[in-house]
């Protein structure tokens, strides 16, 4: 097999996917016609939402800077091509830094619809991962609608939608915005599964093993699912009425055999995006436990402390996911703990399994979080590496937020009109919020820790240095207005950032060359991020601020200035893989 052939094939597999897509939104049309939902308003409401998102990412997807990881990332992706394409001969991505520890089939699928999009194929990866964060935000849509009703499911897709640590990954957690995507579709549908074992239909299972193996192919943390797969099949086999063991014996057996080609599906999928995984049979688990001994000496801020990613203290997730989750969505998963009760569903009759189903959709928000309290995993960037706990924290949001709107309704008009306004001012300041952050969406921090205000320099902000288009142009624009020498050539200025080199040249014009020499550099970039703008000194000429907040400056530097770290954090290098 060929280059060629391979780069071929890729091309083959992102028209299949294209086509998959296409037919499966027909189908779904035809569904939503043929059972009415477009009477429901809420239905509408959500269309009518999703259909923003997907227009904001078709017209912004520019806006976003290229993330750290996203260069390395990119040819990991080429490498797996090269490796099918030269019949396992090329084994260079076994040896790319730490690389062959993920599966890579997001950077497949970038690298395979770079050969039929008329984009720069990091625009492409940008578009690919926001399209895929829309898609989380209807498998949440989804799943809390099936548990309760429309107006659950348009209120978590609302909360989700609206919370910056997940809009504003979109464009730029390549990885883990389509991991988490895939893990909340996969729990829609074992949610839909268990409401059909033993014999649940066979499409529902195809739906499963395919979203597994995507997640699988993302990252190991999708063998998560194959816990929660026995843990409906279990659930379902005790709350049976009238089982003796034996039957609940039986009642496993039958389910697990039904399952099993979700699984050859998953596995299938996962060995094909994560060559390495299908090395050994056990080499996913392995995957598990040998990042361990990757410990880069990557810091990370926490209450105002400097900690390094292994020896973060046990409450670092769970304060970060207290300080970056939006206060709708907060509130909501802890009414839906507390208020959850049988679902009414009008006409569609009463959802025997909501309990079940609920307290599914709680251990996928809750487990990996105290997993991670338990074993005191290394961290850093804030809450990335759990980001896919807040669709089924969406979940939650939905149902509690449902559940406190239909207990005001026994109340009165008036308690009603008066939550429906909290709650409206609440999604509202969320999206204000958004709006003025853009494109840094993901800087946001609630008012438990007083916004990106009380987080700057005290938590993780802009780990990305989003700030670097932005930043750029202003250096140009100071350029533009300083160096106007008539009837002579524009001078080159030798410019160090506190970043990715490929992020800074993807932006800058011919006047602005990159250098790792901080003596002989003129200007630098850098983000408040871990006090990495305090490496350098230099007379500031622009600031990129949000809120009224600092994230970014650029300096001018001077000769006889030296580098000063006094009351400052070092500068932060170019982070590894992660």
């Amino acid at each position: 097999m060929t280059a060629g052939r391979a780069a071929a094939g890729a091309e083959a597999l992102a028209r299949w996917a294209a086509i998959t897509c296409r037919t499966s939104a027909a189908s779904l049309i035809r569904q939503v016609r043929s059972r009415g939902l477009f009477a429901d308003p809420y239905v509408v409401g959500a269309a009518a939402l999703f259909s923003i998102l997907v227009i904001l990412v078709l017209t912004t997807f520019g806006d976003y800077a290229i993330s750290n990881d996203e260069e390395v990332q990119q040819r990991y992706g080429e490498l797996i091509v090269a490796y099918y394409g030269s019949s396992f001969a090329d084994q260079g991505l076994f040896h790319f830094r730490n690389l062959y520890l993920y599966g890579g089939l997001f950077d497949v699928v970038a690298v395979g619809l770079e050969k039929i999009l008329p984009l720069d194929i990091y625009a492409v990866r940008h578009v690919l991962s926001a399209l895929t964060g829309v898609g989380g935000i209807v498998a949440v849509w989804a799943t809390a609608r099936a548990i309760a009703v429309s107006r659950a499911g348009l209120l978590a897709a609302l909360a989700l939608a609206l919370c910056g640590i997940w809009y504003g990954a979109m464009f730029n957690h390549t990885k883990d915005i389509p991991f988490a995507s895939a893990m909340m579709g996969a729990t829609y549908c074992l949610l839909l599964i268990g409401r059909e074992l033993p014999r649940p239909r066979l499409r529902l299972v195809l739906a499963f093993g395919v979203l597994c193996g995507c997640a699988l192919g993302i990252r190991v943390l999708g063998l998560f699912l194959f816990g929660y797969a026995g843990l409906v099949v279990i659930s379902c086999a005790l709350i049976g009425e009238g089982k003796s063991w034996r039957g609940v014996l039986v009642f496993m057996g039958r389910s697990a055999l039904t399952l099993a080609p979700s699984f050859l599906v998953a596995y299938v999928i996962m060995i094909a995006a994560w060559p390495w995984a299908g090395l050994a049979p056990l080499n996913p688990l392995r995957a598990m436990f040998e990042f361990d001994d990757f410990n880069y000496p990557i810091r990370t801020l926490l209450s105002g402390h400097v900690y390094t990613m292994a020896d973060v203290p046990r409450w670092y997730e769970p304060t970060y996911v207290l300080i970056k989750l939006t206060l709708p969505l907060l509130l909501g998963a802890c009414l839906a703990l507390v208020l959850a009760k049988r679902p009414q569903r009008g006409g569609a009759g009463p959802n025997k399994f909501w309990r079940s189903e609920v307290a599914l959709v709680a251990f996928a928000a809750l487990f990996p979080l105290v997993g991670d309290v338990a074993v005191r995993g290394p961290a850093f960037s804030g809450m990335r590496h759990v980001l896919f706990t807040v669709p089924p924290i969406a979940v939650l949001a939905g149902l509690g937020l449902d559940s406190a709107i239909g207990r005001l309704e026994s109340v009165g008009r008036f308690a009603v009109a008066a939550g429906l306004a909290l709650l409206v001012v609440g999604f509202g300041w969320d999206a204000s919020s958004l709006y003025r952050l853009h494109p840094d969406e993901y800087l946001f921090f609630n008012p438990l820790v007083g916004g990106l205000a009380g987080a700057s320099r005290r938590y993780d902000t802009d780990y990305w240095v989003n700030i670097m288009p932005e930043a750029v142009g202003d250096l140009e624009h100071y350029l533009d207005q300083t160096d106007r020498a008539p009837g002579k050539p524009h001078r080159r200025y030798l410019v160090v950032v506190c970043g990715e080199r490929l992020s800074f040249e993807k932006v800058a014009d011919s006047r602005l060359i990159w250098t790792a020499d901080q003596k002989s550099a003129d200007f630098f970039i850098a983000p408040t991020q871990t006090n990495c703008d305090r490496a350098l000194d230099g007379r500031v000429v622009a600031t990129v601020e949000r809120l009224g907040v600092p994230i970014g400056v650029v300096k001018e530097l001077h000769p006889k200035v030296q580098p000063s770290l006094a009351n400052s954090l070092p500068a932060v290098p170019p982070n590894p893989i992660r």
